[in-house]
């Protein structure tokens, strides 16, 4: 009998220990993310899984919580690097983070760094005064219908588009100003997204957009209006590097549904 009990003592305890690892990986190291809308098309599609670099910009409280809590392992004002392993976010990077009202957690690409000025004239980018240049890079097309878990229908330039029906959108290659390219897709160029008013980003905050321009509530809408607005920097959980799969069903467990084409697939 005490053979016996021993082994149960021993299960339990490799048990809590796997736990802790598992706690610890998913806490300090990389966040599991799922992409349940088309805001970063197509540079993230939805049902797109991957896992956020946690250590890319050092931790701050809401960057190292224990999973399903708000309990952080981390609860220190700002943010703490770690040598070699992290550093400043850089305008292009594909960024999570947690929405300065809601709570929730969002994904979308850095625009703005602090300090510049941001706007958009006509479907074109403008950082501090520059044009950001689109290529035009043909058509991004997929299947009118509904999509992932939440079942929203995409958005179409060439609508109305029947169920089954190809929708469209124009995509170009865009280049910011340090070198990033990166593809965006539009629909039009007559909504307030695609003309805005000149948004000076604060100190210590960040602008975000998403790459699918007019059907992204991101930074250029506030949060009274229910979009994101400026980011403060403590609100950064990690950095987006590669899709590990991907689903084109409504779970990501219908694995009969993983698009073949995106496995391991570095984000640009």
């Amino acid at each position: 009998m005490a053979k016996q009990d021993g082994g149960i003592v021993e299960t339990v305890k490799t048990l809590f220990w796997a736990g802790v690892i598992a706690v610890a990986f998913r806490s300090l190291l990389f966040q599991p993310f799922f992409i349940p809308s088309e805001s970063m098309k197509d540079t993230l599609l939805v049902g797109d899984f991957l896992f956020v670099n946690k250590m890319a910009y050092g931790y701050s409280t809401v960057s190292c919580e224990i999973p399903f809590t708000k309990i952080s392992l981390c609860p220190v004002p700002g943010r703490l690097k770690l040598p070699l392993l992290s550093g400043d976010p850089e305008r292009g990077d594909v960024v999570v983070f947690r929405h300065p009202v809601s709570g929730q957690d969002y994904i979308k690409r850095l625009i703005g760094l602090p300090g510049d000025k941001i706007q958009m004239k006509e479907g074109i980018l403008y950082i501090n005064g520059e044009a950001a240049p689109q290529t035009p890079d043909g058509v991004f097309a997929e299947v009118f219908e509904p999509q992932g878990s939440m079942d929203s229908t995409p958005r179409c330039s060439n609508a109305p588009v029947g169920v089954g029906g190809t929708c469209e959108k124009q995509r170009a290659i865009e280049t910011l100003p340090n070198g990033v390219k990166h593809a965006v897709l539009n629909i039009d160029i007559n909504g307030y997204a695609d003309n805005t008013d000149v948004f000076t980003v604060p100190m210590g905050e960040y602008f975000f957009m998403g790459d699918n321009r007019d059907n992204s509530m991101d930074s250029r809408y506030s949060q009274s209006a229910g979009g994101v607005g400026f980011v403060p920097a403590e609100l950064l959980i990690g950095r987006a590097d590669r899709i590990m799969f991907s689903s084109a069903g409504s779970s990501l467990f219908y694995f009969w549904t993983w698009r073949g084409d995106r496995f391991l697939k570095a984000i640009e």
